[in-house]
């Protein structure tokens, strides 16, 4: 899943991960909120909850802080099935560090997302 407000973004983001053949779908939501509501509407279909969340930081409304902390309210299983990866061009050390820290986010990435970028996620298993 890809969670970005800019459109572009998510175009070059998923041309990649279906270049590189990373995913087998790839859901594309424009906000913290939408993404946060597809968790919950499938929360009981398993097999439709994304493995990975590429979620951005710097969105409107519910950004990728708003994300985090509302995603921990979610059960284990979901928890555990979706791994979270921040995908964010943001250089702002405070920011980094805090999200980073969180328990549920893996890996940060800096924009653009990249075939190496995937590769290295692919080969640690993450």
């Amino acid at each position: 899943m890809l969670v970005d407000d800019n459109d572009t973004d998510n175009f070059i983001s998923k041309r990649i991960i279906e270049i590189t053949k990373f995913a087998n779908r790839v859901e594309v939501k424009n906000s913290g909120k939408s993404a946060l509501d597809y968790l919950r509407e499938n929360q009981d279909k398993i097999e439709d909850l994304p493995n990975l969340i590429f979620l951005d930081i710097n969105m409107p409304i519910v950004d990728g802080f708003v994300f985090l902390y509302e995603f921990e309210k979610f059960n284990d299983t979901i928890k555990d099935k979706c791994k979270v990866i921040i995908l964010s061009s943001s250089d702002n050390k405070r920011d980094i560090d805090k999200i980073v820290n969180n328990n549920h986010v893996i890996k940060f990435i800096t924009k653009p997302l990249t075939e190496t970028a995937l590769e290295e996620v692919k080969v640690n298993n993450l």
